[in-house]
């Protein structure tokens, strides 16, 4: 069983900021001006340790998904016989705008013999600007390669129950911390994108992201709760919204004193979740009066990893004859 395991990427230090961000940018440098700003906010928040924590959940994925294929591989066979070692699971890590980058994964598990492959994005909803993009990378790989294996996508799970259940569990905890939990609202927040993108896939992206809220807030029977977003570019184009801080205002003017957030478009802590709620949203609930708790992320933890080897499992065992 081998799978491709993949995620955005950070720098390592402060020296690969340039070239991490020019890849995110297409190949164009960052204005220096932009480049200086953040780095200000890798200052302010200290190291990302999203490499980190995608390493450490694939090591995890590795080990859950070799504790369970005796029962699968004991279940198909007529006679119990030892396994073939080469029937182990192996996870391999590709990032999109830094080393170990998804064409060098692909090429590594070309040259280790991989015949076939599950490939999986630690994240949970569907865009062209996230799960298309991690395709199109690894498509583009095995073209190169000639096609030297065949790939299984999963492309979301959004309302995997697991998921939700994981998602639901993190919130619970943080309701503990707020004094009158019936007054708060809840905020599920997701990287923005612009609405020319939204439009091009008929706006699935969104309507994922507000279904896993809806399934989380069912879940927990919360009385107010609604989907705000964060990380939006700098750019003269439209972007989704409400903005996490403009949804703050607004609700700080109705009368909002207490609130929750929980990054559900982010398994994983990483600068964006930081800063972008760490800092700036915990800033601008404390000019409001509002007391603000971030939940905490799904990174690592045993319940995530059980979700990413269900569906490897499903997307693995589906395509056996």
């Amino acid at each position: 069983m081998n799978v491709l395991l993949m995620y955005y990427g950070t720098p390592y230090d402060e020296g690969e900021l340039a070239d991490y961000y020019t890849d995110i940018r297409h190949g164009h440098a960052p204005p220096p001006a932009l480049l200086e700003e953040l780095r200000e906010r890798y200052h302010s928040i200290g190291k990302s340790p999203l490499n980190e924590i995608t390493f450490s959940l694939a090591r995890k994925l590795e080990g859950e998904l070799n504790r369970r294929l005796p029962r699968f591989t004991l279940g198909l066979a007529t006679a119990p016989e030892p396994r073939d070692p080469r029937s182990d699971a192996r996870v391999y890590v590709g990032a999109k705008h830094n080393a170990p980058f998804i064409a060098g994964a692909v090429r590594q598990m070309a040259e280790e013999g991989v015949d076939r492959a599950v490939a999986v994005v630690a994240a949970p909803h569907y865009s062209l600007r996230s799960i298309a993009e991690y395709r199109e990378r690894v498509d583009l790989a095995l073209d190169e390669l000639g096609e030297p294996f065949t790939v299984r996508f999963v492309e979301e799970y959004y309302v995997h129950p697991g998921y939700v259940a994981a998602v639901a569990r993190r919130v619970n905890r943080a309701l503990w911390r707020i004094r009158d939990p019936e007054r708060a609202v809840v905020y599920f927040t997701a990287h923005s994108i612009p609405l020319r993108s939204v439009e091009a896939d008929g706006g699935v992206y969104p309507r994922q992201v507000e279904a896993t809220a809806k399934a989380v807030a069912r879940r927990l029977g919360l009385p107010r709760w609604r989907v705000a977003w964060q990380s939006a570019g700098r750019t003269d184009e439209a972007w989704l919204g409400p903005d996490i801080n403009d949804a703050l205002r607004e609700d700080a003017r109705a009368g909002l004193r207490e609130a929750v957030v929980a990054a559900v478009g982010f398994p994983a802590d990483h600068l964006e979740v930081f800063y972008d709620l760490d800092f700036e949203a915990r800033q601008t609930a404390a000019e409001l009066g509002v007391h603000l708790v971030r939940a905490e992320s799904l990174n690592d933890a045993d319940d995530y990893v059980a979700v990413l080897a269900d569906l490897v499992e499903r997307a693995w065992f589906e395509e056996t004859p």
